[in-house]
C-alpha cells in the first residue's frame, strides 16, 4: 500500500510540476522598466535576441506561419533571348514571435517597435525562379508589435526565369511565375499563407506603379501547390503574373514604315511598262527597304520567330518577285519590238478571245510610237489570219510568221499586248497575295 501511495504520489507531483513550469515557459511578457522617454533599453530584448538563430516556437511541433505580400512595382526588363524578366518587389512578410510581448500600459503606451533585423529571427523565404543573388540592402528594421506581431518588409530586385513566347511581338502577353517557398523548412516546421487577397496585391501593384514602360501589368493570380524534394514536401505560394508589351512603338518605327514602302512599291505598277525608270525605281525601292531592316535589327527580338520578322520577310519577298516581273515584262517587251517569235496560234486565238480596248493598268498607249515605227491598234480589229489589206499572203511571208499570216508589225503588236496582259495579271496576283497575307496576319495578331 505504501509502495502504491508513494508511486500515485510522484506521478501527480511530476504532472503538477511539469504544468507549472510549461505554464511559465509560455508566459514571455518583457518587463517595461526601461521603456522611457529617452528611449528603449535594449537590454530588456537581449533574451529574444540571443535566440535570433532559432525559430521562435514554444514547440517545435507545431509550424510557424509565415504570411506573404509584395507589391510589383517596376517591370525593368524582359530579356527574350536569355528568357529572363527582371522586376522590383517590395516583399512584405508577417509571422508572429511567442517570445515578445508587453502590455502597452505599462510602457508608455508604446504599442510597435522598429527593431534590427540582424537581432530577430528571420524566416528563409526565395523566389523559386530567380536567377540572381539577393541583393537586400543591410541595416533594415521590422516593426514589432506588443502582441509578438513582426513585419518585416524588403526591397528586391528580382532577375527571373520566364518562359517568353515572342510569336505574337510586338502584340504579345507573357505570363510569369514568382513562387515564394523556403529551401530549409518543411510543411511539417513552416506554413505559408496570404498577408493580402491577389486584389489588393494587384491593386497596390497598379496604384504603386512607377515605371510607364514598355510592359504594363494585366493580372495577378495564385496557386498553392506543394514542392517534393525526395521524400520531403515544402510549401509554396506561386504568383502567375501577366503582362502585355505597350506596341506603339514598334507600330510607329517599323509597321508604318515598312507598309509605306510595300505600298509604293504596288504603286509603281502603274508606270508604264515601257517606261525605263520602272524597273531602277523598284530597286531603289528594294535596296531603301534593305536598309531599313538593318537599322530595324536592334527593335526586333533576338532569337524565336515572330510575326514581325515573318511580315518583313514576306515584304521583302513581294518586293523581289515585283522587280522579277517588271525585269520580265520589259524584255518581253524588248523582245517583241526588236525581233518579235513566232505566236503559236492557240495564243493568238487566246488574244482575239480575250483582248478588248478597254485595258487595266498599265494602259498600251494609243498613238503612233515613233521610237518603234509602230502603230498601235485593237486586236478587235485585226484582219482574218492570212489576209491583209484584202490580199492574200504568200506562202513565205506566212511561215515565217508561225503560220498566221500577220505581217510584222501586227506580229510586234500582239507580243506587245500580250506583255501587257501578262503585266495586268501579275499585278493583279501580286495584289491578292499581299492582301491574303496581310489580313492573315492581323488575323493571328488579334487573336
Amino acid at each position: 500500500m505504501e509502495g502504491w501511495w508513494s508511486t500515485t504520489g510522484g506521478f501527480f507531483l511530476c504532472l503538477s510540476a511539469s504544468l507549472v513550469l510549461q505554464g511559465r515557459a509560455n508566459t514571455f511578457t518583457i518587463n517595461c522598466s526601461g521603456f522611457d522617454q529617452q528611449g528603449v533599453d535594449p537590454t530588456v530584448f537581449q533574451s529574444v535576441f540571443n535566440k535570433k538563430d532559432f525559430r521562435p516556437v514554444t514547440n517545435f511541433s507545431i509550424p510557424t506561419r509565415i504570411n506573404i505580400s509584395f507589391t510589383l512595382s517596376a517591370i525593368l526588363e524582359v530579356d527574350a533571348q536569355l528568357q529572363l524578366l527582371t522586376s522590383f518587389l517590395w516583399l512584405k512578410l508577417s509571422w508572429n514571435h511567442p517570445f515578445i510581448s508587453w502590455d502597452p500600459e505599462e510602457c508608455g503606451d508604446i504599442k510597435k517597435l522598429a527593431i534590427t533585423a540582424e537581432n530577430l529571427w528571420l524566416p528563409d523565404i526565395f523566389i523559386v525562379e530567380s536567377m540572381d543573388v539577393d541583393q537586400t540592402p543591410d541595416g533594415l528594421s521590422a516593426y514589432v508589435s506588443n502582441d509578438g506581431h513582426v513585419v518585416y518588409n524588403k526591397p528586391m530586385r528580382v532577375t527571373s526565369i520566364c518562359n517568353l513566347d515572342i510569336f505574337y511581338f510586338p502584340f504579345d502577353q507573357q505570363n510569369c511565375t514568382l513562387t515564394f517557398s523556403s529551401f530549409l523548412y518543411t510543411e511539417e516546421r513552416m506554413l505559408l499563407g496570404m498577408d493580402k487577397e491577389v486584389w489588393e496585391i494587384m491593386d497596390d501593384s497598379r496604384d504603386r506603379g512607377r515605371t510607364k514602360g514598355e510592359w504594363e501589368l494585366l493580372g495577378i493570380n495564385k496557386a498553392t501547390p506543394k514542392m517534393s524534394v525526395g521524400t520531403s514536401l515544402f510549401d509554396q505560394i506561386m504568383f502567375y503574373v501577366a503582362i502585355r508589351r505597350r506596341p506603339t512603338l514598334y507600330v510607329i518605327n517599323l509597321l508604318v514604315p515598312s507598309s509605306f514602302l510595300v505600298a509604293i512599291d504596288a504603286l509603281s505598277f502603274y508606270l508604264p511598262a515601257e517606261n525605263e525608270n520602272r524597273a531602277p525605281f523598284k530597286m531603289t525601292l528594294l535596296l531603301g527597304y534593305n536598309v531599313f531592316l538593318l537599322n530595324i535589327s536592334d527593335l526586333l527580338p533576338a532569337t524565336g520567330t515572330s510575326l514581325f520578322s515573318v511580315y518583313f520577310a514576306l515584304c521583302l519577298s513581294l518586293m523581289v518577285l515585283s522587280l522579277l516581273e517588271t525585269i520580265f515584262i520589259t524584255y518581253l517587251l524588248h523582245l517583241a519590238t526588236t525581233q518579235p517569235p513566232p505566236m503559236p496560234r492557240w495564243l493568238h486565238s487566246l488574244l482575239l478571245r480575250h483582248a478588248s480596248p478597254r485595258t487595266c493598268c498599265p494602259a498600251v498607249p494609243q498613238k503612233e510610237n515613233t521610237s518603234l515605227g509602230l502603230i498601235s491598234t485593237h486586236l478587235s480589229g485585226l484582219k482574218e489570219p492570212g489576209k491583209l489589206g484584202g490580199k492574200e499572203l504568200g506562202p513565205k511571208e506566212a511561215e515565217l510568221n508561225g503560220g498566221t499570216g500577220l505581217t510584222r508589225a501586227q506580229l510586234a503588236d500582239l507580243w506587245v499586248q500580250f506583255g501587257h496582259m501578262m503585266d495586268n495579271l501579275l499585278f493583279r496576283i501580286y495584289l491578292l497575295f499581299l492582301a491574303t497575307s496581310v489580313t492573315t496576319i492581323l488575323v493571328l495578331w488579334n487573336t
